[in-house]
């Protein structure tokens, strides 16, 4: 197995996690309202939907066998209704006490929720691994697959850690307390935002 092939896939995986979404954006608020406790719980449950779609993204690529993209269509409409509806409880938020529309009392479940039914998930994981294994074909057989696996969790670990250090600081947790309520409301309409491009996008999948 080629070490560039097994630092391409743990690349890939850290960026897969950086990206903005919602996820993100929960994460933000709950870091700065909460602290990193909460934090580290919600991106724990997070790794489950990171490990699921991004192993999929790498199957496809190893494979290179086409997904019926019906599959994901129907995984975009759940999403987006899902992300939708928190939108909604956020835009109208009349309290700081909103901020539990996102995450609630349970980090680690809405974690893994919040994995499963990401909106950038496949499509996202797709891209960012088949950018990163370009012209490394080589080393992208079925055997290497576990190790290609391992690599995207290390990523996965990384990325969370930047992420959970971020919220955790100061300034960003003066910044969001200061705000609290008009960014608890401006990551609703994100929110609703998101879920109108990823419900387009779920039709298309489903009519083509």
């Amino acid at each position: 197995m080629p070490l560039s092939t097994l630092a391409a896939s743990l690349v890939a995986a850290m960026l897969y996690v950086l990206s903005p979404g919602p996820a993100v954006l929960a994460l933000i608020g709950l870091g700065a309202s909460r602290g990193r406790q909460p934090a580290i719980h919600f991106v724990t449950g997070h790794l489950a939907g990171d490990f699921l779609w991004c192993g999929l993204a790498i199957f496809a690529l190893v494979s290179a066998e086409t997904i019926d993209p019906r599959v994901f269509g129907l995984i975009a409409l759940v999403c987006a209704a899902y992300l939708g509806y928190l939108g909604l409880r956020s835009l109208m938020a009349t309290s700081t006490k909103a901020a539990e529309n996102l995450i609630g009392d349970r980090p680690l479940q809405r974690g893994v929720v919040f994995g499963l039914t990401n909106p950038k998930s496949y499509p996202v994981a797709q891209a960012m691994f088949a950018a990163l294994f370009a012209g490394l074909t080589g080393g992208l057989t079925f055997s290497a697959m576990p190790w290609l696996l391992t690599a995207a969790f290390l990523g996965f670990v990384a990325g969370d850690v930047v992420l959970v250090w971020l919220v955790g600081t100061s300034l960003l947790r003066r910044l969001y307390l200061a705000r609290a309520i008009w960014i608890i409301r401006g990551t609703g309409l994100l929110f609703i935002l998101f879920a109108a491009r990823t419900f387009w996008e779920g039709i298309g999948k489903l009519a083509g």
